[in-house]
């Protein structure tokens, strides 16, 4: 049954006037009655100018981009390839033809943003959605991205994943074009153990994150298998040479420190991401130490200034730019999904100078 305008304003006690002045954000509506008619859109599922069932050959131009943060250069790399590929070249004459109007919409990491953002581009009418970077292991969180995007996709909208890994129910996406983190994470703690390192810290991110997960599985998997961790006591061991923060560069260097307060005998630090690597890098300076002489240190993403680095950082090279432009054509339809939907991959070691034996070896 098509839910109208009427049945919006009868659920949220308001006139339909007082709902088409929220909706539109043209008039000013008390904060109390706008969060009544927003919950009672979203109860009703409401979606401007007609029911989702009618979208289907209806859709507008825009697309959708989510990502955690635009200066984080992970998600700016792949938002900027994507978009590329969902704007199209154009003919020159500033007329559009088939090209869409790629929107990057920045959470900031909340969840509570993220499913704002599929709210709005649903009742955009948004032809594409693209979601990338890991997913918060939330289950009710989960739950109700995958409702969103189930009512995206009746709607007529393209769902495409760009680093994060599938829906736990499959979801109702065209593609999830998943990084092999935890393969990555494994490659890279597997280096430093054939350097001879064997006291190494690891800076994760938040715990929360899928991404997180995979890359410190991938780093305690390689461990375990050196026979350096795995048991109760090793379990213990584990965590105190696991420290959790933001990937900024500030958790970087506050969570080196902490480790090296926690093992001084340390002698090689594995960070979540290259920004957080920077930071590691500099409280290891910081503390009189060189690296890599005293302490290796590596990171994950190989982003752009990675290379540039003094001693150039040891990494694991994800093809954000080729992953992101793979993503804009997929929400475009430019491109035929992989089978089954998903597609892993494969990540890249790059071994640099940040990473040598340690001393003595």
């Amino acid at each position: 049954m098509t839910v109208t305008l009427a049945d919006v304003a009868a659920r949220a006690r308001v006139s339909p006037a007082t709902v088409s002045r929220v909706l539109n954000g043209n008039y000013p509506v008390a904060a109390s009655t706008r969060e009544r008619v927003l919950r009672a859109v979203d109860d009703l599922d409401y979606v401007l100018n007609g029911p989702a069932s009618s979208l289907a050959a209806a859709t507008s131009d825009l697309v959708g981009i989510l990502v955690n943060d635009i200066a984080d250069p992970f998600f700016g790399i792949m938002a900027g390839a994507a978009q590329t590929e969902i704007g199209g070249p154009g003919d020159g004459s500033g007329r559009a033809g088939g090209e869409k109007l790629a929107v990057v919409c920045n959470t900031g990491g909340s969840p509570e943003r993220e499913l704002t953002y599929l709210t709005l581009l649903q009742r955009q009418r948004a032809a594409a959605v693209v979601l990338t970077g890991g997913a918060v292991e939330d289950p009710a969180h989960q739950a109700a991205v995958s409702a969103k995007l189930a009512k995206l996709a009746d709607a007529g909208t393209r769902v495409v994943l760009c680093g994060r890994p599938p829906l736990p129910d499959g979801g109702a996406v065209v593609a999830a074009l998943a990084f092999d983190n935890r393969g990555g994470g494994r490659r890279l703690t597997e280096h430093l153990l054939s350097l001879g390192h064997r006291r190494i810290g690891y800076v994760a991110g938040p715990p929360e994150r899928t991404t997180t997960r995979h890359r410190l599985e991938g780093h305690r998997d390689a461990m375990r298998a050196a026979g350096l961790g795995g048991g109760h006591t090793d379990s213990h061991e584990e965590d105190r040479l696991t420290v959790h923060g933001p990937y900024d560069r500030r958790s970087g260097y506050d969570a080196t420190l902490e480790l090296l307060r926690r093992e001084p005998e340390v002698t090689a630090i594995v960070a979540a991401n290259d920004t957080v690597a920077l930071g590691a890098c500099a409280a290891v300076r910081d503390q009189g130490l060189r690296i890599p002489e005293d302490i290796s240190v590596a990171g994950f993403d190989d982003l752009p200034f990675s290379v540039d680095a003094v001693p150039a950082l040891t990494t694991v090279r994800l093809p954000l730019f080729e992953a992101g432009a793979r993503a804009g054509r997929l929400a475009m339809g430019k491109e035929t999904p992989p089978p089954g939907g998903i597609a892993t991959i494969a990540a890249e070691l790059m071994v640099r100078g940040s990473t040598a034996p340690p001393r003595g070896q």
